[in-house]
């Protein structure tokens, strides 16, 4: 309120009553009016400025500091020894507008831009404010409400439709849907029962549900991903080391400039030569702005991680968006990521004579009791056709299982396992099996008694989204490669099926780190997307790890970037993230560094002798506070880019 006050006694000519007043008088009340601005709204600067000194160092702070401070005291020497520059000759020209106008656009500037910046972390507040103040707590049978900090692992609290969950845990009673958008990104409500994990902010669609508390406060999964965000918000990518190296040489280059711009115009400016030396001084400090090239890169980081959580996208640090940017080849995990990772039936083949139905009975009285993957894919086709009653059940490891079912014995696995029980195996059933091998497909065999009874075929099956997401993939730019484990049949089909541009089967775990160096050595920067926990040295070893989410491990793995839900659109989000903040940070460190270039020398009046061109101390403030808004408004632009 006090800076629109000192403009208006500083411009008699505007305001012509102020003339009314005599000089001394306006003088004395421009100081007046001057003083706690410079030393309280400009104290800031001042402390900021000395500490800088202390460590022998400078920055912007200790730019605006001399700059104001100069024309402040040059301005009160006037107020109160007005005799000694009559009898210099100079003009009693005070300039604690200049000083005033500085600090109060400055003051503007950072004000703009800490409310722009603010709008970068918005999504990381609203995930905050989504878990409830307070938690209804069942206790002796006996509802209690308390505040949800309050919140132990162990309580059990009661959440009605309508509510949020105020914690981390495991459902003990109720089914209900819940709406877990915030998190993933999945605007559908997810099918939650007793023994599923729930995070805490999550909305309860219906039906009442108790759930045992596992994980409060910092420890929740909300809270854990805000955490995140909020580092990967203030890390630095490489790129920022430029600017950083050129910001240590920036401020002493300016107060050079600065100091030669005042001697220049002392010895050879117009009159008053030392008003004019003095005005193009403060002017130089003032418009110089080593905080657009210190915003360039955070301001994009910030609003970028903040874009990628509202998508699902949990970005761990800079150097990740950096790194994606970059990125000219991307490898899947098969198991669990271009697949489901979990085996189902696709095919069952009777033998002559045999019936569909009766090969599932066998085969699911037997596989009822293993725990094998390929088991319980059987039995939970057979359990719909029910299944007959097994006896003396055992696992012959590597090979299948083994029983008797009405006093007589079967089994269902490998081909080798009939060879003690079976005489005979059809031909039909020969060349089914080697039909269904050829496709990829993992094939079982059902005797029972001296009988084959037929085959079983399963496949892990790929995700839905998965051949248009390696389509995406290569249309923009990347060539899309798979890295599995499995043997090299069912590799070359999927390979085929997804139109890959390569592939490796049959490789061990530790072998994928250097299979991932292979190709880097052809394609430059590699991207690995896998599960996050077997793939936990291959995406280490990846310029970019990117890791298949539960929503419950983010903090695990070691990933680069983790998706919030299993869907592997999310990949080529990533990418197209990742070059459009790179693309936003070099618009950023380009307009910072012209900015300075262009500014500096007008200000130090490089165009005055040409045009009479000259910038005054304000308005240098003005255009310094706007160069920082606009790189953070820039940066903003990420905020509502399509992905």
């Amino acid at each position: 309120s006090l800076a629109p006050l000192v403009f208006v006694f500083s411009m008699p000519r505007l305001f012509p009553w102020v003339t009314k007043l005599s000089l001394e008088t306006r003088h004395l009340l421009l100081l007046a009016l001057s003083t706690p601005v410079q030393f309280y709204a400009g104290a800031e600067f001042l402390g900021r400025a000395l500490k800088a000194l202390r460590h022998r160092s400078a920055d912007m702070n200790t730019l605006v500091s001399l700059g104001t401070l100069s024309a402040y005291l040059y301005s009160a020497s006037v107020t109160f020894f007005p005799n000694i520059f009559r009898q210099a000759g100079l003009p009693l020209h005070v300039y604690f507008d200049s000083a005033v106008m500085i600090i109060a656009f400055v003051l503007l500037g950072r004000y703009l831009e800490v409310k722009a910046r603010g709008r970068a972390t918005d999504a990381v507040r609203k995930l905050l404010k989504l878990v409830p103040p307070t938690a209804r707590v069942l206790k002796d049978g006996v509802e209690k409400e308390i505040p949800a900090e309050a919140l132990l692992p162990g309580d059990v609290v009661v959440v009605r439709p309508g509510e949020r969950l105020p914690a981390d845990g495991v459902i003990l009673e109720g089914e209900t849907a819940l709406d877990e958008s915030m998190l993933t990104g999945e605007s559908l409500p997810v099918e939650k029962g007793p023994g599923d994990q729930v995070v805490g902010g999550t909305l309860n669609a219906y039906g009442v549900i108790k759930v045992r508390v596992e994980k409060t406060g910092k420890d929740t999964v909300l809270a854990t991903i805000a955490r995140l965000v909020e580092e990967a918000q203030g890390s630095k990518a490489r790129i920022q080391r430029l600017a950083d190296r050129v910001a240590a040489f920036f401020v002493p280059a300016v107060l050079l400039i600065a100091v030669l711009t005042f001697v220049i115009w002392y010895l050879v400016g117009p009159e008053p030569r030392f008003t004019n030396a003095l005005l193009s001084f403060v002017s130089v400090l003032v418009i110089a702005c080593p905080c657009a090239m210190g915003l360039a890169t955070p301001a994009a980081v910030m609003v970028a991680t903040g874009r990628a959580a509202e998508e699902g996208i949990l970005v761990k640090n800079a150097l990740a968006l950096e790194e994606g940017a970059r990125v000219r080849a991307c490898v899947f995990d098969k198991t669990g990521t271009l697949t489901h990772g979990r085996p189902e039936v696709q095919e069952i083949v009777p033998g002559p004579g045999k019936r569909l139905e009766m090969v599932l009975k066998v085969a699911g009285a037997l596989e009822k009791y293993s725990e094998h993957p390929l088991s319980r894919a059987v039995f939970a086709k057979a359990r719909h056709f029910g299944v007959y009653e097994a006896q003396k059940v055992k696992a012959q490891v590597g090979q299948g299982v083994l029983g008797e079912i009405a006093g007589r014995p079967a089994g269902v696995g490998k081909k080798d396992l009939l060879k003690a029980f079976v005489s005979e195996i059809p031909v039909e059933l020969e060349r089914a099996a080697a039909r269904l091998a050829k496709k990829g497909h993992t094939v079982v065999w059902v005797f029972w008694g001296e009988e084959v009874l037929g085959v079983i075929s399963l496949a892990d099956t790929l995700r839905p989204e998965a051949k248009a997401v390696v389509k995406e993939l290569k249309e923009i730019g990347l060539k899309v490669f798979m890295l599995t484990g499995d043997n090299r049949v069912t590799a070359e089909a999927i390979a085929r099926k997804l139109a890959l541009d390569g592939y490796w089967a049959e490789v061990l775990p530790a072998e994928k780190s250097t299979r991932l160096e292979e190709i880097r050595q052809k394609e430059s920067k590699v991207a690995m997307v896998g599960d996050g926990v077997n793939d936990a040295p291959a995406l280490a070893a990846a310029d970019l790890g990117i890791a298949l989410s539960s929503g419950t491990d983010i903090a695990l793995h070691a990933a680069d970037v983790a998706l919030m839900r299993e869907d592997l659109r999310l990949v080529p989000k990533v990418i197209r993230l990742s070059r459009k903040s790179l693309r936003i940070i070099k618009e950023n460190l380009f307009w910072a560094f012209a900015y300075n270039v262009l500014a500096i020398p007008i200000a130090a009046g490089l165009l005055y002798p040409f045009y009479g061109l000259r910038l005054s101390p304000p308005i240098a403030a003005a255009a310094m506070a706007l160069s920082s808004v606009s790189v953070v408004t820039n940066a903003l632009r990420l905020k509502n880019t399509k992905l």
